[in-house]
């Protein structure tokens, strides 16, 4: 399920090559997903990195994360 959240969103990315000879990429619909490097291959990298640290985050705070839906036992919410 993640993995493949994952894989859809980063098929999404874009790329650019900046001015300076470094890239920068970018998961349009994820605000605040991006990454820039050296080289495209580390950008890419760097980028599933953070795709994958803001994922968790959102699903830590119980925050909506468009296009994933957690499933969730109601039971875990009940605090004893």
């Amino acid at each position: 399920m993640l993995r493949e959240y994952i894989n859809k969103k980063l098929a999404s990315a874009r790329y650019k090559l900046l001015k300076d000879g470094t890239y920068f990429g970018e998961i349009p619909d994820a605000r605040g997903v991006w990454a820039s490097e050296a080289t495209l291959e580390l950008c890419r990298q760097q980028l599933r990195d953070v795709l994958e640290e803001w994922l968790l985050l959102k699903v830590r705070s119980r925050e909506a994360v468009p296009g994933f839906k957690l499933k969730v036992d109601q039971r875990d919410l009940v605090r004893s």
